[in-house]
């Protein structure tokens, strides 16, 4: 009884406290379009952001908004081929030795601090860029290459659990028709456990949205919007985690870091939503 009570009371204790961060940034997050009187439609789709020009300030966080989109979208495009590839290297090309070598490496990056990240980035990536590719090196591409190499390790280990998971008589059946072992992987396997590694490039995303340190690091931080991936650029993450110190609370421009802070919370909302919905298409 005294379990139960117990289990209980850490439930309610979660719920509440993603209620209350919920009802506390979306109140906050709102108060610069009804307090303050910034549009919203300036904020999402002006690409001029001058909040500390006393005559004309502006606010249009869209070069933040596509910035975190384009580092995103593009870290996902990287990260999920090698993902998915060494999950399906470590189940099905070579599980027992596999395992045993890629594992402690996928481990090994899970546990190395963001700014680790950034500051081997920040160290080799940016020189090398800015030498060998074009630019200054801080770059949508710093910024993808740091938050790809961040994603895989959850795409990795979650594309891993999602083969393991399958049934061996899919295996036993495709080789009994005669199918080869690329046939198998490919037009029996993959389509089975699609949902699943659908879900785990969704979680990398996720993370990928979020992260701030690593990526302001290497990003550079501009308030441009880049016109190619050798441009500089900031994400939402990192302009509130450069301004939020310099602004008076309550301040429109303190207002309007937690309107992104709220654009972050709801999109982490639409990625929990998206896995939900990939999670109940699982067949097997």
């Amino acid at each position: 009884m005294r379990g139960k009570v117990l289990v209980i009371l850490c439930a309610v204790i979660m719920i509440s406290a993603t209620i209350s961060i919920t009802i506390f940034l979306g109140s906050k997050g709102l108060q610069s379009f009804i307090k303050n009187g910034v549009s919203l439609i300036e904020f999402i789709t002006s690409t001029h952001w001058n909040p500390t020009n006393k005559a004309n300030p502006e606010y249009g966080a869209l070069p933040f908004i596509f910035g975190s989109f384009a580092v995103t979208l593009l870290s996902a495009l990287v990260a999920a081929p090698l993902g998915i590839g060494g999950a399906i290297f470590m189940t099905e090309i070579a599980p027992s030795w596999g395992r045993k070598i890629l594992q402690p490496v996928i481990e090994l990056l899970v546990g190395i601090p963001s700014v680790v990240y950034g500051f081997i980035g920040l160290t080799v990536l940016v020189p090398f860029i800015r030498e060998h590719v074009g630019g200054l090196g801080f770059s949508l591409l710093s910024g993808t290459i740091v938050l790809s190499i961040m994603i895989l390790p959850t795409i990795t280990t979650i594309a891993t659990d999602a083969m393991s998971s399958l049934p061996k008589s899919l295996r036993e059946g495709s080789y009994a028709l005669g199918a080869t072992r690329w046939q198998t992987i490919r037009k029996v396997l993959i389509p089975a456990a699609l949902p699943s590694l659908m879900t785990a490039i969704v979680l990398g995303m996720s993370r990928a949205f979020g992260e701030a340190l690593a990526v302001q690091m290497v990003i550079g931080n501009v308030r441009n919007l880049p016109s190619s991936i050798l441009d500089a650029s900031a994400t939402l993450t990192t302009i509130i985690t450069l301004n939020m110190g310099h602004t008076t609370y309550g301040s429109v421009e303190n207002n309007t870091l937690w309107s992104m802070g709220f654009i972050l919370l709801v999109m982490s909302f639409a990625f929990i939503l998206l896995i939900r919905y990939l999670s109940s298409r699982r067949k097997l």
